[in-house]
């Protein structure tokens, strides 16, 4: 009985979203993403932020949003982590999704933030929110052309293993490392001061154009759809840079709200 209802609930998340049930980064990405930002944060933020969700880090905290997908208290979020801006389209031009989408939803959520009107409850689950949507902002198949259900639909072999394009970039690259959320942050939280000026420039939309404009990149597949080392070595600065950036951009959101 419990297995059938299992099932049930995961098949109809999977055909209502189009990017499937993936979280984008998986555990691992969000907790690096998170991590990078909680390094960038200022005192003023760190210490709002540490009277909002107590013990919890950022890091932890960053996953909220996958683990209440299972709770129909909040099947109102289930679009809002991903957003479809078709190939030779500005979002400006799209159809927008009645349900919300990641931009909407990010916008959304950093003005209400802002706005400092929030009950501590409300505060500490929209926060979370933020913290979760900035990274999925980052992975680029969240960013989706509505074809394939960002990258689900694209069926692929990793290292000989039968996976999809967007669970690759998910997580595939990621857990291949064999490296711990806390050692991959440490790995690519290099960025210069120049860096950190210019990628905190711009706003919720231009970041996810610029998440757009790598779909040519992920999508640059071999014939046979076998991915593994080759895939890995082209890719790897993509996505480091992209975890990178959704980190230190994270971080300069909370500074602006909290800072």
């Amino acid at each position: 009985m419990f297995v059938s209802i299992l099932l049930s609930l995961v098949l109809s998340i999977s055909i209502s979203s189009p990017t499937g049930s993936l979280p984008a980064w998986g555990k691992t990405g969000h907790r690096i993403t998170g991590k990078i930002a909680a390094d960038h944060l200022n005192k003023e933020a760190k210490k709002e932020i540490r009277r909002i969700l107590g013990h919890e880090s950022i890091a932890i905290a960053s996953i909220w949003m996958d683990q209440i997908r299972s709770d129909p208290r909040y099947d109102y979020t289930h679009d809002w982590h991903w957003v479809t801006i078709p190939n030779g389209k500005t979002y400006e031009e799209t159809e927008k999704n009645p349900n919300g989408d990641l931009i909407q939803a990010l916008r959304r959520l950093i003005d209400e933030l802002k706005q400092d009107k929030l009950s501590h409850t409300a505060e500490k689950r929209k926060l979370k929110m933020i913290i979760h949507l900035m990274g999925d902002l980052h992975q680029p198949l969240h960013v989706g052309t509505g074809n394939d259900r960002g990258g689900n639909d694209t069926n692929v072999e990793w290292f000989y293993e039968p996976s999809n394009l967007h669970r690759v970039w998910d997580s595939g690259m990621i857990d291949e490392t064999k490296l711990s959320y806390t050692e991959f942050s440490r790995a690519i939280n290099y960025a210069t001061g120049d860096e950190i000026k210019k990628w905190s420039q711009g706003t919720i939309l231009d970041w996810a154009y610029e998440a757009r404009d790598l779909r040519e990149e992920v999508y640059d597949l071999p014939k046979d759809r076998q991915l593994s080392y080759r895939y890995m070595y082209i890719h790897r600065p993509t996505l480091d840079l992209q975890l990178l950036k959704g980190g230190i951009r994270l971080a300069h959101v909370l500074n602006e709200i909290y800072g």
